[in-house]
C-alpha cells in the first residue's frame, strides 16, 4: 500500500500538466484477448482504405521510392488485432531488429515501472555518483531529464559529421567503456526546464540512476548486469510477453538506455500497445496512472512542440519545431518512438491503431520526411475508431 500511495503521490503533478485536449486512450476491446503469448489476428476495419494501404505497402518494400530506403518489416495493430504484416525477403516474424533510440520510450517506461514500486520519485533530483552534491546537475530531476530540457551541452542531431557527434563518442568513441561516466562529464549550457535539446546522454544517465535504484550495491559488472536484466524481464517485458526484447549493456554492467535494444516488430508492437492502453496490460497496472499522459504531453521547453517524455509528439499546428516531426494520419493525437535509420512505433488513440516500421533509411530530412509521410499515408487509411467516438 506504501508503493502505492508513494506512486500515486509522485504522479499528481504529472497528471496536472497533461492537456486536456489529449485524444482518450481507448479499452481493450472485450472480445479479443490480451496479446502476451500472441496476437489475435483479424482482418482490416470495414472501412479501410485497402487500396492506399495496398499501395503504400508497395512503395515501401518494392524500393521505388529510393528515399524510403530499405523496408524490413511492417507490423499493424488495430483494435487489439494484428490486421496487416509483412516482411523483406530474410525477414521473419522472428527475426530481432535494433531499435536504436526507440530505447529511450522504452527506459521512460521503466522508469515508470520503478515509480509504480516506489523505487523512483520524478520531481526528485536524480544524481549521480559522478556529481558533487552542489554540482547544479545533481539537482535537476528526473522528470526533466525524461523531457530532455535538462540543460546539458550535447549533439547529435545535426552533427556534421558522424565523427562530430556526441552518440558516436559515448557509444564508440572515449566514452564505450563507461558510458554514464562520459556522460556525467558534460556540462550544462542552459538553465534546465527551460530548453529542449535531443540528448541521448540524459537517458543514459536516466538509466544510470534506474540501474542503481534496482541494484543499489553491485558486487561486479556482471552481477550488475544480471539483476537489471532479470527485473526487467521480470517486471516489464515478460509482463507484456515481449520475449524477444534483449537490452545490451556497457562494461560496468550498465543497461544503455538510450538505444541498443533488440526485438521482432510484433514484440515491439507490444510496447506500443501497452501506450495505447493507457499502461493496463490484461487487468494489472504496469504503468502508474497518468504516465502515458506525462510520456505524450509536450515537456517545458519553449523552443519544441514536438516531444513530451521519452516520446516524440505530432505537433498541435504545423511540422514540429525545432525540427518537423509530423506524421499526419488524419489527426494530431499521434505520438511515437522513433530511431536511427527509420525505426518507428507510431501510435494513434483516435484510431485504436499501432503501426511498427523496421528497416533503413539515410540519415538525412528529406529521408525522414518522406518515411514521415508514408506512415502517414499508412495511418490515413484507417477510420477513426468507434471505441474513440463513443
Amino acid at each position: 500500500m506504501a508503493r502505492i500511495v508513494i506512486a500515486a503521490l509522485a504522479l499528481l503533478c504529472v497528471a496536472a500538466t497533461a492537456e486536456a485536449k489529449l485524444v482518450p486512450l481507448p479499452p481493450q476491446p472485450a472480445d479479443v484477448a490480451w496479446p502476451t503469448a500472441d496476437w489475435t489476428t483479424g482482418p482490416l476495419p470495414a472501412e479501410t482504405d485497402a487500396v492506399a494501404l495496398r499501395v503504400a505497402m508497395d512503395d515501401a518494400f518494392s524500393g521505388k521510392i529510393a528515399q524510403l530506403g530499405e523496408t524490413r518489416e511492417v507490423v499493424i495493430i488495430q483494435g487489439g488485432r494484428l490486421v496487416h504484416e509483412q516482411y523483406a525477403p530474410g525477414y521473419s516474424k522472428d527475426t530481432r531488429l535494433v531499435s536504436w533510440s526507440m530505447a529511450k520510450s522504452v527506459t521512460q517506461a521503466l522508469v515508470g515501472v520503478a515509480v509504480q514500486q516506489g523505487r523512483v520519485r520524478i520531481d526528485r533530483p536524480m544524481g549521480s555518483p559522478h556529481w558533487q552534491a552542489n554540482d547544479r546537475r545533481a539537482q535537476i530531476a528526473w522528470r526533466t531529464w525524461l523531457q530532455m530540457t535538462d540543460g546539458q551541452r550535447y549533439l547529435e542531431i545535426g552533427a556534421p559529421s558522424v565523427t562530430a557527434s556526441d552518440a558516436a563518442k559515448k557509444l564508440f568513441g572515449p566514452g564505450r567503456l563507461d558510458v554514464a561516466r562520459w556522460c556525467a562529464g558534460l556540462p550544462l549550457i542552459h538553465e534546465p526546464g527551460t530548453y529542449w535539446n535531443y540528448n541521448s546522454c540524459g537517458i543514459v544517465l536516466t538509466a544510470d540512476a534506474l540501474t542503481r535504484a534496482v541494484v543499489p550495491d553491485p558486487s561486479s559488472p556482471h552481477q550488475r548486469r544480471e539483476v537489471m536484466m532479470g527485473w526487467m524481464r521480470e517486471n516489464f517485458f515478460n509482463v507484456i510477453g515481449m520475449r524477444s526484447a534483449q537490452p545490451e549493456f556497457d562494461a560496468t554492467g550498465l543497461y544503455y538506455g538510450s538505444a541498443l535494444i533488440y526485438a521482432n516488430a510484433r514484440d515491439f508492437a507490444k510496447f506500443g500497445y501497452l501506450y495505447l492502453r493507457d499502461g493496463m496490460w490484461d487487468g494489472r497496472r504496469v504503468l502508474p496512472e497518468g504516465w502515458v499522459d506525462f510520456a505524450r504531453t509536450p515537456g517545458a521547453g519553449a523552443n519544441s512542440d514536438g516531444y513530451g517524455a521519452g516520446w516524440w509528439l505530432n505537433p498541435q499546428s504545423g511540422v514540429g519545431r525545432p525540427r518537423r516531426v509530423l506524421m499526419d494520419t488524419g489527426g494530431r493525437d499521434g505520438f511515437s518512438a522513433q530511431g536511427h535509420e527509420g525505426q518507428l512505433v507510431l501510435v494513434v488513440p483516435s484510431k485504436d491503431l499501432v503501426i511498427v516500421r523496421m528497416g533503413l533509411i539515410a540519415e538525412t530530412p528529406d529521408a525522414w520526411d518522406e518515411l514521415y509521410d508514408w506512415m502517414g499515408r499508412v495511418g490515413s487509411a484507417f477510420p477513426v475508431s468507434a471505441a474513440v467516438e463513443e
